[in-house]
């Protein structure tokens, strides 16, 4: 990123970062930024332009999340919240039609328009940039069009940061992902002590920051910038392999580490819910009590929950055993037939935010020990 475009990059002075969010909100964004909340750093609306919270950091390992403070007192320090930017463009919940009985008896159908505000998110990660591409893959593929995601997608103006303080459950550097923006954005920053080098990815971001008249970023903050991203990705410890897992873990379908990991799993779905690639859903009405509407209603889902699984008389997966094997091999092998790549980011939030500590990296490791890259 601020390499391949050493004579675009501009640099954003510290005092300015609250004129840049200014500027958005000027083209008539809502912009949602990092905030505090309840104990972690979720995705909230900026009241203000200067309302971009300094000072937030937190510790991260498998099972555990802790709102902590940055001695630098820096804008990013933070890695990645429970909360992705998926949200923004598939939605966790939301109506798809509705219908209702008119004064004759007769239904009528009616398509539900999606709410799709102008969204400018400030603080996206490169992984998650990485989950949004294999979601408009998904959402987005010709035949399948969701309506409903693409217009809220189409809405979407993201500010990515390169993290300069990977979590411990980080892993994006052995995915490929990460840490530092490769494309999807339309600017994209790097915190330094004095201020941002600021790269524009699309036309919408080159006209922002030549609305706020910046000079080029200096041959010195560019390497600056180079060298946080590397030492970024050297900081994190765990991995996966750099190879295509599909032959390994479906060559693996009955080893006894499934056992294993079902023993401890609680298949309460956090690992799905958190995951910024997961795009299962459910579909379900929901009648008005008057017996006169009802509403069609897609919903987030996950194959750890018993229902998933469920076909017409009986369950193909009835047990936390299969439940875990499916989200694993898919995630890791079967997303290669699907999409060319491995589904998984290397956010690591899967890792953080299980009540009890599953960590991905370490149940790969044990089926595949022994496996030839």
């Amino acid at each position: 990123m601020f390499s391949s475009q050493p004579n675009h990059a501009r640099f954003l002075p510290l005092a300015l970062l609250h004129a840049l969010v200014a500027r958005l909100m000027q083209l008539g964004y809502q912009c949602l930024g990092p905030a505090g909340e309840n104990g972690a750093i979720v995705m909230r609306e900026l009241d203000a332009p200067d309302g971009l919270p300094r000072g937030l950091q937190a510790e991260q390992a498998a099972g555990r999340y802790r709102l902590t403070c940055d001695p630098l007192n820096r804008y990013f320090a933070w890695a990645n919240g429970p909360q992705a930017i998926k949200p923004q463009a598939f939605a966790p919940k939301e109506s798809l039609w509705r219908v209702e009985r008119d004064d004759a008896g007769a239904l009528r159908f009616a398509a539900v328009e999606p709410a799709a505000p102008a969204q400018a998110i400030v603080g996206v990660r490169a992984c998650d940039l990485a989950a949004l591409a294999l979601q408009d893959a998904h959402f987005l593929s010709e035949g399948r069009r969701d309506a409903h995601y693409a217009k809220r997608r189409e809405q979407l103006f993201l500010v990515a940061v390169q993290c300069a303080e990977p979590g411990a459950t980080c892993f994006c550097a052995s995915t490929g992902d990460g840490p530092t923006p490769a494309a999807g954005y339309d600017l994209a920053l790097a915190e330094l002590a004095e201020g941002f080098v600021a790269v524009a990815g699309s036309a919408k971001g080159d006209a922002v920051l030549d609305a706020l008249h910046l000079s080029l970023a200096t041959p010195q903050q560019l390497d600056a910038a180079r060298q946080q991203g590397q030492a970024a990705a050297a900081a994190q410890t765990r991995s996966l392999p750099g190879h295509n897992l599909r032959e390994a873990l479906m060559s693996r379908l009955e080893h006894p580490r499934w056992d294993e990991v079902a023993a401890r799993c609680l298949a309460c779905g956090n690992c799905a819910a958190v995951c910024p690639t997961c795009f299962c859903h459910a579909e379900a009405d929901e009648p008005a009590l008057d017996g006169q509407s009802s509403r069609h209603e897609r919903v987030w889902d996950s194959c750890f929950g018993e229902s998933h699984g469920y076909l017409h008389g009986f369950n193909v997966r009835s047990d936390i055993r299969s439940r875990y094997r499916q989200w694993l091999t898919h995630k890791l092998a079967t997303w290669h037939d699907q999409f060319g790549r491995s589904g998984c980011v290397g956010c690591g939030r899967c890792i953080t935010w299980c009540p009890v500590g599953i960590d991905l990296t370490e149940e790969v490791a044990a089926l595949t020990a022994g496996e030839q890259p």
